[in-house]
């Protein structure tokens, strides 16, 4: 058994593909290369679509490196070393909304496309191929694209169903979220399991007939062929490079097409119904900007509750990156849809309920880490959100403040509000609980729970004084 040099981690959710594999050292993203893969790499260098695509921002930046930044210790004698550029933070399609996997889907379409007209294909359909910079998407798995054979479909096309096409058909034709049905597997949604909801006249919506069907329909037919005699029959029947484009265009065509417009939740208004006076905004504002300020700018904030994003686009204004969470999918899209059209690359929304966010899945559990392995911050903004932790879900306020503390890093900040019980808002959770539920839910029990997990260092009480 080899074990890794100290300093070089091999990255865990990459390992299915031995050709190539990513490693961590120090704040590197480096990616190993067997001789069959470096040779890939160096005619896609030489390609006029893979460098513009680059250039454009939307596959991410890659270069030549030292192979002795990754030894052969690490698994085998890699023939080349690249190195990527680091996204700002890691995120998974399940904690994304509806129009940032739809446009996630359609970059990775736009490059296969591109990819086709100059003889190359990507190995993968996967959604975890892409990543953001804030609200724009950007292709990372270099190691997928390979030189095309003539007569053979598309390798990623049953991935690509099954962690994009399947979830966002999910929402557009039925209105059921997508997010709890990719994390509850890492390859996906099968088609065995969405076909019994499209029965009837849900089979003729746009894509359910082809994709889901009829791709079921063969799949089950081949189940006992092997790849290369699927292969020879396609070949046998004509497919071509031309066919394959076209029907790459056909599914790109299908997913711009794909839309949900959900009637506005609860919470996509709450600025204007909760309970703050406009002084309190201001004192607040003012508050948390003057701490996501204060001393050295920080690399990561984390905005919990985020709503639509006031205070992440405040804390932006002082730090290098914002990841603004929120549990509702659709207050998480009107903040995306705005954040795109504003061009907004250093503020990242996502999906997650903060009292179940995402564990770590796929392989051993550690694939596709966790939320809490992945969320560091420098600062950590908790505004409005502790009461619906403590009284809302039932959470004991010292693992609330707890959790809190633990997605902070060392030496960072941690801007917590605290809602009294007396406020209209707590008011309103507790009137559904039993008397005296919460005997603990008290301001000095809780800047007690803070004093002994670090200093305090300011303080603030709104005008409204609860």
């Amino acid at each position: 058994m080899a074990i890794s040099p100290t300093g070089v981690r091999p990255e865990p959710a990459s390992f299915r593909d031995p050709a190539n594999r990513v490693f961590h050292v120090g704040d590197q993203v480096l990616r190993g290369l067997d001789p069959q893969a470096a040779a890939h790499w160096r005619a896609l260098t030489g390609s006029t679509f893979f460098p513009a695509l680059v250039a454009a921002g939307k596959i991410c930046a890659t270069e030549d490196a030292p192979s002795t930044l990754v030894p052969a210790a690490t698994g085998a004698p890699w023939a080349a070393v690249l190195r990527h550029e680091r996204i700002p933070f890691v995120s998974h399609p399940y904690e994304w909304s509806f129009s940032m996997l739809r446009d996630a889907a359609l970059l990775h379409l736009e490059i296969l496309r591109a990819a086709l007209t100059e003889g190359f294909t990507t190995k993968d359909g996967s959604a975890y191929n892409l990543q953001w910079r804030g609200a724009e998407p950007v292709f990372i798995d270099i190691g997928s694209f390979e030189p095309v054979r003539d007569g053979e479909p598309w390798a990623g096309y049953r991935q690509f169903c099954q962690t994009v096409l399947y979830p966002l058909m999910l929402t557009a034709h039925l209105g059921v979220d997508f997010q709890p049905w990719l994390r509850a597997r890492v390859d996906g949604i099968e088609a065995d399991e969405l076909r019994p909801l499209f029965g009837g006249a849900r089979r003729l919506r746009p894509g359910v007939l082809t994709h889901l069907h009829l791709h079921g329909a063969m799949q089950q037919r081949n189940a006992a062929a092997s790849t290369s005699d699927v292969r020879d029959q396609l070949r046998a029947a004509g497919f071509s490079r031309e066919l394959l484009l076209a029907t790459v265009r056909a599914i790109e065509k299908l997913v711009g097409k794909l839309d949900r417009r959900p009637a506005g939740s609860h919470w996509s208004d709450y600025q204007r119904t909760c309970g703050y006076s406009a002084r309190d905004r201001v004192a607040k504002e003012q508050f948390v900007a003057a701490a996501v300020a204060a001393g050295a700018r920080p690399r990561l904030v984390l905005d919990l509750g985020a709503n639509d994003g006031r205070y992440a686009r405040l804390a932006a204004g002082h730090a290098d990156y914002v990841v603004a969470v929120e549990q509702d999918p659709t207050v998480v899209d009107e903040l995306y849809r705005k954040l795109r059209s504003e061009g907004q690359r250093r503020i990242l929304p996502l999906v997650l309920d903060l009292a179940d966010p995402s564990p770590g899945g796929g392989w051993r559990g550690v694939e596709r880490a966790g939320f809490a392995e992945r969320a560091r911050a420098d600062v950590v903004l908790a505004l409005a959100v502790v009461h619906h932790l403590a009284i809302g879900r039932n959470v004991p306020l010292p693992e609330v403040v707890d959790w809190l503390v633990g997605l902070t890093a060392p030496g960072g900040a941690l801007v917590l509000e605290f809602v009294h019980p007396e406020d209209p808002m707590a008011t309103r959770l507790l009137a559904n609980k039993p008397a005296g539920l919460f005997p603990d839910y008290r301001r000095d029990t809780f800047e007690s729970l803070l004093a002994a997990r670090g200093r305090i260092t300011d303080r603030l009480e709104l005008p409204s004084g609860t």
